[in-house]
C-alpha cells in the first residue's frame, strides 16, 4: 500500500456526490416535505462520507499517530489504505476484492434495489388511495426507510469515518422519527385497517422466523 496519495480530488467528491443523490432521489418521486427530508439526511451522509474518500481523509489526519504506530510500513495517505476495515483485519490484497468492500457493494446495490422497488409500491397505492401492502410492505411497514439505512450502513464497511459513523445513529433516528409521522398520517387515513396491519408487520425488520407475507384479512375491505 504505496501508492500515490489520493486526496485533493474535489473533482471525485461533487461528481460521486450528486451521482448517489441523485440515482437516490429518481426512487423518491419528492412530493412532500417529508420525502425532501428524508433525501436530504441521505444526502448530507453522501456528501460527507465522499469529501473523507476523496477530499480531505480528516479521520485519517486525526487517527495518523495511532495508525502508524500500530501499522508500520503502511501509506494510510493512499486510497487503498483508507479502506481502514480491510487495512485493520489485515487485508494486504486489493481491498475492493476484500470481504468487507464485497459486503458494502452488496448492500448498497441491495438497498437501492430496496428502495425502487418499495417507492414504486408505495405511489402506486398514494395514487390509487389505498394502504401499500404489497411487495416489501408485506414484510415491513416502512422498507423505504431501511432501504436507506441499509445503504448507509454499506457504505460504513466500504469506507468508515469519524464524521459518518456520528451521523449515521443521527440519521437513523431522523428515519425512525419520520417513519412515525407517517404512521400517524396512515393511522388517521386508514384507521382500522392500519391498526391491523401494523399489529401483523414489524416496522423496520423483518421476522427472522419463516411466515407468509401480509394479507388483509377477510372482511376488511379494500385498502382506501
Amino acid at each position: 500500500m504505496t501508492e500515490t496519495p489520493a486526496y485533493g480530488l474535489w473533482g471525485l467528491v461533487i461528481i460521486n456526490s450528486v451521482v448517489f443523490i441523485l440515482f437516490a432521489a429518481s426512487f423518491t418521486r419528492l412530493q412532500t416535505p417529508r420525502d425532501w427530508r428524508t433525501l436530504g439526511a441521505f444526502s448530507a451522509f453522501i456528501l460527507a462520507l465522499f469529501t473523507e474518500m476523496y477530499g480531505f481523509p480528516l479521520t485519517i489526519y486525526l487517527l495518523s499517530g495511532w495508525l502508524g504506530r500500530q501499522f508500520p510500513g503502511v501509506d494510510f495517505w493512499s486510497h487503498d489504505a483508507g479502506h481502514l476495515l480491510e487495512t485493520l483485519f489485515g487485508w494486504r490484497v486489493n481491498p475492493h476484492f476484500g470481504p468487507f468492500h464485497i459486503l458494502s457493494n452488496i448492500l448498497i446495490f441491495g438497498g437501492f434495489w430496496l428502495l425502487a422497488v418499495s417507492w414504486n409500491v408505495l405511489y402506486a397505492a398514494q395514487r390509487d388511495h389505498r394502504l401499500a401492502t404489497e411487495g416489501p410492505y408485506a414484510r415491513v411497514r416502512h422498507p423505504q426507510y431501511a432501504a436507506f439505512v441499509v445503504i448507509m450502513f454499506g457504505f460504513l464497511l466500504q469506507w468508515p469515518t469519524l464524521v459518518t459513523l456520528a451521523m449515521f445513529p443521527i440519521l437513523v433516528w431522523v428515519y425512525v422519527r419520520l417513519a412515525r409521522q407517517e404512521e400517524a398520517a396512515a393511522r388517521t387515513e386508514f384507521g382500522p385497517l392500519w391498526d391491523d396491519y401494523a399489529r401483523r408487520v414489524p416496522a423496520f425488520l423483518p421476522r427472522i422466523a419463516i411466515s407468509s407475507p401480509y394479507a388483509p384479512r377477510p372482511g376488511d375491505g379494500p385498502h382506501d
